[in-house]
């Protein structure tokens, strides 16, 4: 694709163009029931490419020893956005979700598994703002009839 085509790309990741303070929200135990969360921080910076039809973050969870790496990329085609997410626990890259933004809020959909169970994953981008963002994750292994959220991000501007 030329520089001249990059127009026609969706710039929908810009807010989140920068460094971040992020309180983080985690089940303690997934797909069980279990309604137990904790609580820790987190550190998150991210930055465009192909005009913003890319993002690239990597967050960081000094208390939990840890960090992750989100690669969005937007297909102008679809008009959808696929994001893959990768952690230095494992080093492996996770299968993608796909979605869109509507009035404000993007929803993202996926096949995945969590400690050998098929489930559909869930992202939802909500609450954005210059200076604020909420992004959550919930699974389904009942077809989508039922979703355990089980982390949830509040993301806070640095200033």
């Amino acid at each position: 694709m030329c520089s001249s085509d990059l127009g026609a790309m969706s710039n929908d990741f810009d807010f989140l163009h920068g460094d971040w303070t992020v309180v983080n929200r985690r089940l303690v135990k997934w797909l069980v029931g279990s309604d137990e969360w904790e609580e820790f921080p987190g550190a998150h910076t991210c930055h465009g490419f192909f005009d913003g039809a890319g993002s690239f973050e990597e967050i960081t969870f000094p208390s939990k020893g840890f960090s992750g790496s989100a690669y969005r990329v937007f297909n102008p085609d679809t008009k959808e956005w696929a994001i893959y997410w990768a952690d230095s626990r494992t080093g492996t890259l996770q299968p993608p979700v796909f979605g869109s933004f509507h009035n404000g809020i993007a929803t993202f959909y996926g096949d995945d598994e969590s400690a050998g169970t098929p489930v559909r994953v869930r992202y939802i981008w909500s609450k954005i703002t210059p200076t604020s963002a909420q992004w959550e994750q919930a699974f389904s292994v009942d077809g989508e009839q039922t979703w355990e959220t089980n982390w949830i991000m509040e993301f806070t501007r640095w200033h």
